[in-house]
């Protein structure tokens, strides 16, 4: 049985993000390791989400790993991050030829329970199946994107574009991506009233 968390988990790639979505029921966005410090429409989106959510870092113990956690350190606002961390230890992850730099596993390689344990020493905010199910009101979905012009229409992607400047959120977004962060910082009222009033400014 996974573990619902309300914060947004944040960590290195996709194989963390693989090996910890087996573990909780969470949102897990990944930061493409060194590529976050240029991506400056990736951090308003993690300030937004810490707004809202507030935000868990879950990066590796390595040198690397500590990097990435300062600087999001000093570009996130302290007070909705907490820090997450994974014992060091030794070996090398199964898919590696051979283990990294600093011969400590990462958090793909971390056993399910030490992950639990890293997320609730963190001060994570574990939610019990009824406020999961209360907080999942009718989500957005696509067919509502798609009555909306923003998806299988002939301008489907200016319109995209168009709303998610309007929103404050990344023009690069995937429609599958849009859809998760939209379900993350809306309920399905709220957006559609925020979608029709984008609509009537343009």
């Amino acid at each position: 049985m996974k573990q619902a968390i309300r914060e947004v988990i944040v960590v290195e790639g996709r194989y963390d993000k693989n090996a910890l979505s087996q573990v909780v029921d969470a949102t897990i966005v990944t930061l493409g390791g060194f590529a976050v410090f240029n991506d400056r429409e990736k951090l308003a989106f993690l300030r937004r989400l810490a707004e809202e959510r507030g935000l868990i870092v879950l990066t590796d113990s390595d040198g690397a790993g500590f990097v990435i956690r300062n600087y999001l350190k000093g570009a996130l606002p302290r007070n909705q991050v907490k820090q997450a961390y994974i014992p060091d230890i030794h070996g090398k992850e199964r898919r590696k030829r051979a283990p990294g730099k600093e011969g400590k596993l990462g958090v793909e390689g971390m056993k399910p329970a030490v992950l639990l344990e890293a997320l609730r020493r963190a001060g994570a905010t574990f939610e019990d199946e009824e406020a999961v199910g209360e907080r999942r009101q009718d989500p957005i979905t696509k067919a509502d994107l798609y009555a909306l012009g923003l998806t299988g229409g002939q301008d489907s992607a200016a319109k995209r574009r168009a709303l998610l400047k309007a929103l404050d959120l990344p023009e690069h977004l995937t429609p599958n991506a849009m859809l998760e962060a939209l379900n993350l910082l809306y309920s399905r009222e709220a957006f559609l009233a925020r979608a029709e009033e984008a609509r009537s400014d343009q």
